[in-house]
């Protein structure tokens, strides 16, 4: 079963700059258009960016210009580099699948202070 470990949330001033990792646990890691979602307390878990299997990137309005979402197939891990950090970025991340088709992992906590 396909294991998702994300990581290197924390606690940032708002300007600040913060880098997510998932690593993945399958083997067809490289095949796959993995994305980034977030979910705010109170809020539905949104669509933040997705890298397809040839590195092609794709952002969702609000992390436009901020965001930037890479991939390393030799460690079956994608990044998530987010810079200029708002206090409306404050929300659990989490990676997947494109179609959500993995058992989402813990998540990463992100806290953006104003």
């Amino acid at each position: 079963q396909v294991q998702l470990v994300e990581s290197g949330g924390g606690l940032v001033q708002a300007g600040g700059s913060l880098r997510l990792s998932c690593a993945a646990s399958v083997s067809s890691f490289s095949l796959n258009s993995i994305a980034w979602y977030r979910q705010a307390p109170g809020k539905e878990r949104e669509l933040v960016a997705w890298i397809s299997s040839s590195g092609l990137a794709t952002y969702v309005g609000p992390v436009k210009g901020r965001f930037t979402i890479s991939r390393d197939n030799a460690k079956n891990t994608v990044y998530l580099q987010m810079n200029s950090l708002k206090p409306e970025d404050t929300a659990v991340y989490y990676c997947n699948t494109i179609a959500r088709g993995w058992r989402w992992g813990q998540g990463a906590q992100v806290t953006v202070s104003s």
